[in-house]
């Protein structure tokens, strides 16, 4: 039960009645005035929870008030219902059941939308009463509503007793209702749907009932079924929504209710029933082929769904049924018309995309079966699954060039997604076809491209191309014997189009691994590939295939490199690439020059590099504008693309050992290292014009972060001069991006003895200027709050790695070794053994970003103490900050978990207290116990007891990390008053 909060004073003292409430409600429907209707909002708030609304919410559903305010009375009255039920008195309750009662026969004909708000409170009363306040709720609504009463017309009774038999399932489905009441009333519902159906069923089927009364009827029933009622007990209710489909009014209705009464999880059990439910679906294929022919895209859509509802949530169920294949096998074949159905999606067909999931669903289902029964089905499904294949090739077909210039761009994006659909039930059915599906492909594509009599259209060759490219892309064709016949196909197509030459270019690229076992074969269709890296309009699918080439392919393109260069250099400067194209053909050259001879890369580097350093020098001369400032982030953007793939000491590749025999071996330098060197100046240079600017740094940071990655310790040389820049960098005017690579410098380099001073200098820098920040007010800096944390929990890591190195290393090696190696372990380079480290400062900074609201922030941040509480013992300065200001932690920890922080960090809060119950259990049990004394803390919702049990828990467990997470996301709960509502379903 939600805890009952007290309603603030309302605004000018203004008192909860009927007057003011009125007065309210005239100024939220009307004041031209935003700020006057907000007040008045969240005054109306105010008031539905009062308790004055009970008194009011009666007087403002008198039927000479507009319905404005009648529903205004009803909605406060179902809040207070559904909200606040415990505050009712049971002695109350009947009178409420009455005067409601009351109140929705007065409404039958009048206001819809308040008679629906008071039968919404009245299901919400019924829902709390039963079953032991209202056992025979349902049958007494029905009773109720069918006495005669002369005031009011029938029919409006009626209507008015199916919209609450309709909206007490709903009302059921959003109740705040607990678990253990939940079940207990659905299974009264399932019940009472006795008093229902007989009903439902006898207004359906009466030959004077009104369209409008036979719409509510099956609403109703739609309803109810999703209640899980037995699906044998809706039968006739379904069979008579079959009905209802040759109704035109009534279809869409009907269509509802059939689908959601065939699709409820608990309907397989009935297989009886399921199989009675095939005829009816059967008989509306004439319906749907009439439907299909007038092109009533309405109509089939709705028989589509129906089909395969039917079809997609019970094909297990209905394939176990082995003496009635053949109308299972005729439902399926339906479903393929609904996939087949003529049109383009989405312009003159929205169905076909529907059926997608079903062939999933069989597949999986039928391979699913033991192999005996499996081996009947596959030779039964097999050719419906080509079929399917040819009718989905069919659709993924593009419109006639002049059809498709008139499609919108949102119709084109539709048909895009609709296409990778397709490609993605392509991948999934090669499951059960294999290979042969790919010969089926190429033979059809053969065929299309060497008959010369009757010459094919672009889109039928684009649509079997791509079929084969889908499969291709994910399944791995390296032993199929059609690939190198494709291979050898591929240059005979006539590329007069783009959608042509875009899937032309994505199924080369789709078989780049083929190639590079194939290397032979790469020369057939590496010239179509640059030739189109020269068509803006080919861009993506160009630029991404060359990539996946240089990428799969780079220890056989040496040949081939100078021509790759040449024609990349051309298209660069010509500038017909967007930027991230212009970045992916950056990364490809970086992989094809990774595998040349180092005096080569430095040719390539030196020819591929100089004009756009050559630009760079000149924008770093001019004043800074918003124009050379993109033209120094996309130089920038380029140089850091290439770095991050060349990579001539090969840490990314598996090739296997015959293969690594034919690397080149790298000698002096490291050519990126030789090129960085050289324009280590001229970005200095840039940064010192642009220090203010916080997206051309971050472009700076990126060209050496992204090498730093890729090169690892090959970077060496480097180290000491970039340390140097990114200190005056970043004490000049301190942004993120620095910090991020500094932290990229500590993880690689920090554990090396030769490279700790200029690290270790840096590290200091950085923490002094941060920590300066912090008194100057840390909330203007959130990102580089984040970052500094990030690095501080990144400096503990890389210290407890090497350590537990070196561990490794002892345990690994014989006795003779062990003293040097132990040696080696007591000189480990580490940061927070930094004398000039103010660790207290620094510990501070901490528990002050734990209160930032930026969840990341806080996660570093307890990221950083999980780290350092480990070292209390092992280093005295952090031993002493910790058993000095650890009370401060805790309280910070405890305020997070009482409810200022959000609850996904909660494991994160739990590590930290782990870790101090761990490493400083003595202080923790005083701490704890000091912080709990605190009245309301960390919230007013917890008692004494409910601490003192917290404490406790927390204080016995020091093993098992898992039991904290659990305790601390329990009494989480408990502080925010959540325990035991709804809201706990996130956890």
């Amino acid at each position: 039960m939600e805890r009952r909060a007290e309603a603030p004073p309302p605004p000018q003292g203004l008192d909860f009645t009927v007057e003011n409430v009125e007065k309210a409600l005239h100024q939220l429907y009307y004041d031209p005035n935003i700020e006057n209707k907000n007040l008045a909002q969240k005054w109306l708030m105010q008031a539905q929870v009062s308790p004055q609304a009970w008194h009011f919410s009666w007087l403002l559903l008198n039927m000479d008030k507009v319905p404005e305010i009648q529903y205004f009375g009803a909605s406060a009255l179902h809040i207070k219902i559904s909200r606040y039920w415990n505050d009712i008195p049971a002695d109350q309750y009947e009178s409420l059941k009455s005067q409601l009662f009351t109140h929705i026969t007065r409404f039958a004909g009048g206001s819809k939308i308040v008679l629906t708000r008071l039968c919404v409170a009245l299901a919400s009363l019924a829902l709390s009463m039963m079953p032991e306040a209202w056992p025979c709720a349902v049958a007494d609504m029905v009773r109720m509503f069918q006495a005669e009463d002369s005031n009011v017309d029938g029919r409006a009774r009626c209507l008015a007793l199916l919209e609450l038999l309709t909206v007490l399932p709903e009302e059921f489905q959003t109740s705040r209702l607990p678990q253990y009441r939940k079940g207990q009333v659905r299974s009264v519902l399932a019940q009472e749907c006795g008093s229902v159906f007989p009903l439902l069923e006898q207004l359906l089927q009466q030959q004077d009932s009104p369209g409008f009364i036979k719409q509510k009827v099956l609403k109703c029933f739609s309803s109810w079924v999703q209640l899980e009622i037995p699906l044998m007990d809706c039968e006739n209710l379904i069979q008579a929504a079959f009905t209802s489909l040759q109704d035109p009014e009534l279809f869409d209705t009907a269509v509802e209710a059939v689908v959601n009464a065939i699709s409820q999880p608990d309907a397989q059990r009935y297989v009886n029933t399921l199989l009675k439910l095939i005829p009816p679906v059967l008989g509306l294929q004439e319906q749907l082929r009439q439907a299909v022919q007038s092109g009533d895209m309405e109509t089939s859509h709705g028989i589509c769904r129906i089909a395969v509802a039917l079809g997609e949530n019970h094909s297990r169920a209905l394939l176990d049924q082995v003496e009635h294949w053949q109308s299972f096998l005729a439902l399926v074949n339906m479903i393929m018309f609904c996939t087949g159905i003529p049109g383009h999606y989405p312009v003159n067909e929205t169905t076909s995309s529907l059926t997608l999931t079903f062939w999933y669903t069989l597949q999986d289902d039928i391979l699913s079966f033991e192999p005996d029964k499996q081996a009947v089905y596959q030779q039964v499904y097999r050719p419906v699954y080509f079929q399917l294949v040819d009718v989905l090739l069919h659709k993924a077909q593009f419109p006639s060039d002049e059809e498709y210039g008139f499609w919108s761009s949102d119709e084109k994006e539709q048909f895009r997604i609709y296409r990778v659909d397709i490609s993605d039930t392509l991948m999934y059915v090669y499951e059960m076809l294999g290979a042969e599906l790919l010969s089926s492909l190429y033979d059809k594509l053969g065929r299309l491209l060497t008959n010369t009599e009757q010459p094919s259209t672009w889109q039928h060759t684009e649509a079997l191309l791509y079929g084969f490219q889908s499969i291709a892309e994910t399944i791995d064709v390296n032993y199929s014997d059609v690939v190198p016949g494709l291979i050898g196909l591929i240059p005979r197509i006539s590329i007069s189009n783009v959608q042509l030459a875009d899937t032309v270019m994505f199924t080369i690229g789709a078989l780049s691994e083929w190639l590079a076992d194939h290397p032979v074969m790469i020369n057939n269709v590496l010239p179509l590939v640059l030739q189109a890296l020269g068509n803006p309009e080919l861009s993506i699918s160009s630029v991404s295939t060359l990539k996946k080439i240089c990428r799969e392919c780079k220890y056989d393109l040496p040949p081939y490199a100078a021509n790759i260069v040449a024609v990349s250099q051309e298209v660069l400067m010509k500038q017909i690439h967007k930027t991230s194209q212009c970045m992916w053909l950056m990364q490809a050259l970086g992989f094809l020059l990774s595998a040349l001879q180092v005096e080569e890369i430095l040719k390539n580097l030196h020819s591929l590099i100089t004009p756009y350093i050559q630009q760079l020098e000149k924008l770093a001369d001019e004043t800074p504008n918003p124009s050379n400032k993109l033209a120094i982030i996309h130089i920038l953007g380029l140089l850091s693309n290439l770095f991050t793939t060349l990579d001539i000491s090969h840490h990314d590749d598996d090739h296997e050992s015959t293969e690594v025999k034919k690397l080149p071996v790298q000698q002096g330098p490291n050519p990126v290292v030789v090129v960085l060197q050289q324009v280590f100046q001229l970005i200095q240079k840039v940064l010192s014009k642009w220090l203010n600017d916080a997206q051309v740094v971050e472009s700076v940071c990126a060209i050496f972060e992204k090498s730093v990655k890729t090169l690892l310790d090959d970077f060496a040389p480097m180290v000491p001069q970039l340390c140097e820049m990114l200190g005056q960098m970043y004490s000049t005017i301190p942004q993120a991006s620095a910090i991020d690579l500094t932290r990229q410098l500590v993880h690689i380099f920090a554990h090396e003895p030769a490279h700790f001073p200029p690290i270790k200098a840096l590290f200091l820098l950085v923490t002094s200027v941060t920590l300066t920040l912090f008194q100057q007010g840390p909330r203007d800096h959130p990102d580089i709050v984040d970052s500094f944390m990030q690095l501080l929990a990144q400096t503990g890591e890389t210290s407890a790695l090497a350590r537990h190195f070196c561990r490794y290393r002892l345990e690994d090696t014989g006795n003779g070794i062990q003293k040097d190696q132990h040696k080696a372990l007591k000189r480990k380079p580490d940061l927070f053994l930094c004398s000039n480290l103010d660790v207290k400062a620094v510990f501070q900074c901490g528990v002050l970003s734990l209160k930032f609201p930026e969840a990341p922030t806080v996660k570093a941040s307890c990221g950083f103490f999980t780290e350092l509480l480990p070292r209390c013992g092992e280093i005295a300065p952090v031993g002493q900050v910790v058993h000095e200001n650890g009370k401060v932690l805790l309280q910070a920890v405890l305020e997070g978990v009482g409810g200022q922080a959000s609850r996904s960090l909660m494991d994160h809060f739990a590590e930290i207290l782990f870790a101090l119950n761990k490493h400083c259990f003595s202080y923790l049990s005083i701490w704890i116990k000091e912080a709990m004394q605190q009245d309301g803390f960390p919230s007013a919702r917890v008692s004494p007891e409910q601490k003192e049990t917290f404490s406790q828990q927390i204080l016995r467990e020091r093993v098992n990390k898992r039991r904290v997470k659990e305790m601390v996301k329990e009494f989480t709960l408990l502080c925010r008053g959540l325990h035991g509502t709804e809201y706990t379903a996130d956890y």
